[in-house]
């Protein structure tokens, strides 16, 4: 059975400047005493307003991937490098024992993913991944994926993350990942999925069934999460292992 995740249930840890919709996708079943999807922990939908700057910080057993929809953030790290992340330019930061990095908006303002994944072990060692993808792709896209798998950029987890930009009326079949549970987030537009609609920031999934196909009510921005809702997880991240907000 179709369930829903609706926008009444996030919260926003931050507003301003550098303004966060937390959505929580364990908030999307029913008698979850966590708020995660499996491994899947928190999805940050952040607004960064031109002239902001988040200072050097720290994660640790924090798997993320930043995914920027629009405008571009300046990074900054503890491994030396420097980069501009931009749509179509994405980033996984595998925390692991300990990773600081430093985020600016010189220009437009951005809006964007930060997607918080629980690895499989603590204390791993840290590592950073960067990825050029096609931009505003109307089929599906993988972006992340375990280690081992095909995907250009590895999560230490039974996870993957693909996105798609269908234009209104487009219809997409939803794929399948055998043993994984589909978790399906609109960052911008209008989707259906059967008979349930889908608005921005709202999310679906059927753990019982695959997910059938999807029509585009508008020009959409979907990201389609697969998670192992029984695999090991770390509980010590930053963000990602936290067990209440």
């Amino acid at each position: 059975m179709l369930q829903k995740l609706s926008t009444q249930k996030h919260w926003q840890p931050y507003k301003g400047p550098f303004t966060i919709t937390r959505i929580q996708p364990g908030d999307i079943l029913e008698e979850n005493e966590d708020f995660a999807f499996g491994p899947l922990s928190i999805i940050d939908h952040a607004v960064m307003k031109k002239g902001l700057t988040i200072k050097m910080h720290e994660h640790v057993n924090d798997e993320i991937l930043s995914y920027v929809w629009h405008g571009k953030m300046h990074h900054k790290d503890s491994a030396g490098l420097e980069a501009p992340i931009t749509p179509g330019h994405l980033m996984m930061m595998n925390a692991g024992q300990s990773f600081w990095h430093e985020e600016k908006v010189k220009n437009d303002q951005v809006e964007m993913l930060q997607i918080f994944v629980r690895p499989h072990a603590t204390n791993l060692e840290p590592t950073i991944q960067f990825h050029e993808k096609p931009i505003r792709n109307r089929n599906w896209y993988l972006m992340v994926g375990p280690e081992g798998s095909q995907a250009p950029l590895k999560v230490r987890q039974e996870v993957y993350i693909l996105d798609a930009h269908p234009k209104q009326g487009d219809q997409l079949d939803v794929p399948v990942y055998q043993g994984l549970q589909p978790f399906l987030y609109v960052l911008d537009g209008e989707l259906t999925v059967g008979d349930v609609q889908i608005q921005k920031m709202e999310a679906v999934t059927d753990i019982e069934a695959p997910l059938p196909p999807i029509t585009a009510v508008a020009d959409t921005t979907v990201v389609l999460f697969f998670a192992d809702m029984n695999a090991p997880v770390s509980m010590e991240g930053t963000i990602s292992g936290k067990r209440a907000y």
